[in-house]
């Protein structure tokens, strides 16, 4: 909206005032709203729900004000709540409940308040929808809900490729293979996995150097055994 605010003018159509990224943790919520902020070359303002969280009266509304007041100020711009469960969770539950509702209501005054921000937008990340105030996903306020689920094997392996490229792999290293072999994990499961992978294959590389003094760094290559090792390790987290 940002980006194409031109073009919503000519449709005569307002861009939803919130966006918010629902899934498990590790699917990319973070990541893609930093991508959405990069492409959109807008401002970003980033927030995590818990530091916004105080026992002080008042102090966690006073935060929320001043994210939005610092949004404004920087238009075009988007600004990011990610935990938003943690600062916007149902109302009347859970532990320092009277905070969380002053909160929550001084959120939903400022989102309300958000038309005549123009240049703004909301976007927020979640892996508890359903503990979310259903305040929040009413009209006019997070209207477009983006669901990032546990990727399936067709997306392991697309998420492989990303964190394998460039690396010197041997050649009995089969992407494919390692995607199948992955069912359940996420996207930071895989990035772990290819980094600890790349240790092992160092630190054997390494140990093996030791005796020759050899720095023939073209010799050094990420076997299968090292992928195969790593993925035991994460899955064992």
């Amino acid at each position: 909206p940002l980006k194409y605010s031109k073009l919503f003018d000519h449709a005569k159509t307002k861009p939803p005032k919130g966006i918010l990224l629902y899934g498990p943790p590790g699917t990319g919520k973070t990541l893609l709203a930093k991508a959405v902020a990069s492409e959109s070359e807008v401002n970003f303002i980033s927030i995590k729900g818990p530091e916004l969280m105080s026992k002080f009266v008042g102090e966690s509304e006073k935060g929320v004000r001043e994210v939005f007041k610092k949004a404004k100020q920087a238009s075009p711009c988007i600004v990011f709540f990610d935990e938003l469960d943690s600062l916007a969770p149902v109302r009347g539950a859970g532990f320092d409940s009277h905070v969380t509702d002053r909160t929550i209501s001084q959120f939903l005054t400022e989102m309300d308040g958000i038309e005549e921000l123009r240049g703004v937008v909301v976007l927020a990340a979640t892996n508890r929808l359903d503990i979310v105030d259903p305040a929040l996903l009413r009209a006019g306020r997070f209207d477009f809900l983006l669901e990032l689920p546990v990727p399936d094997e067709s997306a392991r392996l697309k998420i492989f490729k990303v964190h394998a490229k460039g690396k010197p792999l041997a050649s009995d290293v089969d992407l494919k293979l390692l995607a199948q072999n992955t069912d359940g994990l996420v996207g930071a499961d895989i990035e772990s996995i290819c980094r600890k992978a790349s240790m092992l294959a160092i630190r054997e590389f390494l140990d093996n150097q030791k005796d020759n003094n050899d720095e023939d760094y073209t010799k050094f290559k990420i076997a299968a055994k090292h992928f195969n090792q790593a993925s035991k390790m994460v899955k064992e987290q």
